[in-house]
């Protein structure tokens, strides 16, 4: 049987007007009214496409376990979330906190933009790559049916690392990254993995 992935990236944790932060796992931060409202979109928008789902897997964050439950609430028959610890965040080390103008102060916007483009750590963060491509590699081998994952905009990323057809697929992307509220769907067919959409907003 087939398998389809739904990679959903967390809601927002800070209001507009607020100046975003670098937050990682030791920062469990909660959805603000619009990531809520940002779950909520994407609940609904899953519901209209018909999508249904057999299982549910999320990091244990208060952030991805919101944006999952909202999801979740327009199912019918919706699967018990399990909590996965390898799609939590990961740590920004000493720029936990900080804004971007203050990380580039330190590591500098080339960083930046590796960590963007090919998910290349800045110097001090923890990201355990190895770990999570493990993790997404596991998953690909799994039965068949659909799986809704929420995870971070850190450990997603991997998901298009773990297999050498996805990197390819992945090269023609202008960026690794999921925005808050965003979406990204990967499919196995015939032991095959493709890329179908990322970084989608209903």
């Amino acid at each position: 049987m087939d398998l389809i992935v739904t990679i959903v990236r967390h809601g927002n944790t800070f209001d507009a007007g607020e100046q975003a932060r670098r937050i990682g796992a030791r920062t469990d931060l909660p959805l603000v009214a619009s990531g809520l409202d940002q779950a909520r979109a994407l609940g609904r928008s899953f519901a209209e496409l018909g999508l249904v789902f057999d299982r549910a897997l999320a990091a244990p964050l208060l952030r991805t376990r919101a944006t999952i439950d909202a999801i979740l609430v327009g199912q019918p028959q919706a699967p018990v979330v399990q909590s996965v610890d390898w799609l939590t965040e990961i740590d920004h080390g000493p720029d936990e906190g900080l804004i971007d103008s203050d990380v580039i102060a330190r590591i500098g916007h080339d960083a930046l933009v590796a960590w963007d483009k090919e998910a290349r750590a800045p110097d001090g963060w923890i990201v355990d790559s190895d770990r999570r491509i493990a993790g997404w590699q596991n998953l690909w081998k799994t039965g068949g049916g659909h799986v809704l994952i929420v995870t971070s905009n850190g450990a997603a990323r991997f998901a298009l690392l773990s297999d050498e057809r996805l990197r390819s697929q992945a090269s023609a992307l202008s960026s690794l990254k999921l925005r808050t509220g965003a979406y990204g769907t990967i499919v196995r067919e015939q032991d095959e993995l493709r890329l179908v959409a990322w970084d989608r907003r209903p």
